[in-house]
């Protein structure tokens, strides 16, 4: 599969910017994602670069969302840093020779295709600001006791 991490850092990086109502630095945004502040700039940049989050420079300066919480879905996040498609074709055409290989790209194009569009739909659905929704929501309930 082709999809990596970059979806999960912005997304977490917009849930955290659309948690507080200040802008938050990129070395804030790291320290939550336990990550480095430079990988998390690259990921804020495309997010930028996709009209998602804007930045100021200067003492009080950082990240902040472009617009409300409510209009980004995870799908626009997914998109701003992924390129290409989600799941892995062939790399080069298999053997005309064998019967599977004969059909397997076409198939396998349509069962990826699909699935990928499952995706973008479900994807589409949910937003950062539910997400926020779900963190408060579970950061309000009392700690469940570990056994």
């Amino acid at each position: 599969m082709s999809l990596s991490s970059r979806s999960a850092v912005a997304i977490h990086a917009l849930t955290m910017l659309g948690r507080w109502d200040r802008s938050l630095t990129s070395a804030e945004i790291a320290d939550s994602l336990a990550s480095n502040p430079v990988l998390v700039r690259r990921i804020l940049g495309s997010l930028r670069d996709a009209g998602l989050v804007w930045s100021t420079e200067g003492r009080g300066g950082g990240w902040s969302l472009a617009r409300p919480a409510r209009e980004i879905t995870l799908y626009d996040a997914h998109v701003a840093v992924e390129a290409g498609p989600i799941l892995s074709r062939h790399t080069h055409p298999p053997s005309e020779a064998c019967e599977v290989g004969r059909h397997m790209q076409t198939l396998l194009e349509t069962e990826f295709r699909e699935a990928e569009q499952a995706m973008q739909e479900r994807l589409g659905q949910t937003t950062i600001a539910h997400l926020v929704h779900q963190v408060l929501t579970k950061e309000r309930k009392p700690a469940t006791r570990q056994q």
